[in-house]
């Protein structure tokens, strides 16, 4: 155990060290390439060449280096360990909220994700950012426990330039239709061709928006609190977002905008 960690942290105290191993188990360079590629002097290049040989991390060919197996083995652990830490980096003050048990993808893919969090000045912010995204949309596509009014006004003033999808509970659409304003819009929404709202008889523990290329995740805590917006646009973040609603959709009903009238 001593020893591994004795590894990692030989890795972790130099940035350069990560780098050149990175660069050598994707391709072969020569030192005049490595030195380009990092900005590291040849002295600092033959001590990590060095190093990486008695290793085996690294072997000569061709007139340059390149990673060996076990090399490459290392560089791939070292990033995945450190995708794993972004990941946690980015979500460690809204983790508790994260709503995990329905998040069933690595969360290492959120390494790299963009999250907006409320601030004193701009409370809203979360949701602003989520309505920016919405209005600027040629698709959206959503499964959520809610549908707030002004996701709703986006999404009707929006009907014939975007194509527009959601899945709500029963209780969300309750809500709506409970208010005059918002039950006419909604009516509005579900009118247009290019909008289709269906409705879900079960709980949606999750506030998910698909925005073109863009997975937004709303976040609350316990009382309802929005905590965050998170935004990933990651392959596997996508594939789950899609089969999730999907699953929704395939066990929902279509709301017609006749079920609306007053």
């Amino acid at each position: 155990m001593d020893a591994t960690l004795d590894e990692i942290e030989f890795l972790a105290l130099s940035s350069n060290r990560v780098a050149v191993l990175e660069l050598l188990a994707a391709e072969r360079r020569t030192r005049s390439e490595l030195a380009e590629a990092t900005g590291a002097s040849q002295a600092t290049l033959g001590r990590i060449l060095g190093d990486f040989e008695d290793r085996k991390w690294v072997r000569r060919e061709g007139g340059g280096y390149v990673a060996t197996a076990t090399g490459t083995l290392v560089a791939e652990g070292f990033r995945d360990l450190m995708d794993v830490l972004d990941a946690e980096r980015e979500l460690r003050d809204i983790v508790e909220f994260l709503p995990t048990d329905a998040m069933d993808f690595d969360l290492r893919h959120l390494a790299g994700a963009t999250v907006t969090r409320p601030t004193q000045t701009r409370p809203n912010a979360p949701l602003q950012h989520l309505l920016t995204l919405m209005d600027g949309a040629d698709e959206v596509t959503a499964f959520s426990h809610t549908l707030n009014d002004q996701s709703l006004r986006v999404a009707a003033d929006r009907t014939g330039d975007q194509r527009f999808r959601a899945v709500l509970p029963q209780s969300a659409i309750d809500a709506l239709v409970d208010d005059e304003a918002l039950r006419d819009r909604l009516r509005d929404l579900v009118a247009a061709e290019t909008a289709s709202v269906r409705v879900y008889d079960g709980e949606i523990p999750l506030a998910v928006t698909i925005v073109d290329d863009v997975v937004n995740l709303l976040v609350r805590d316990r009382r309802g609190v929005l905590r965050a917006a998170v935004d990933s646009e990651y392959p596997a973040v996508r594939a789950w977002a899609e089969d999730r609603f999907e699953r929704y959709h395939a066990d929902s009903t279509p709301l017609s905008a006749g079920s609306l009238s007053p």
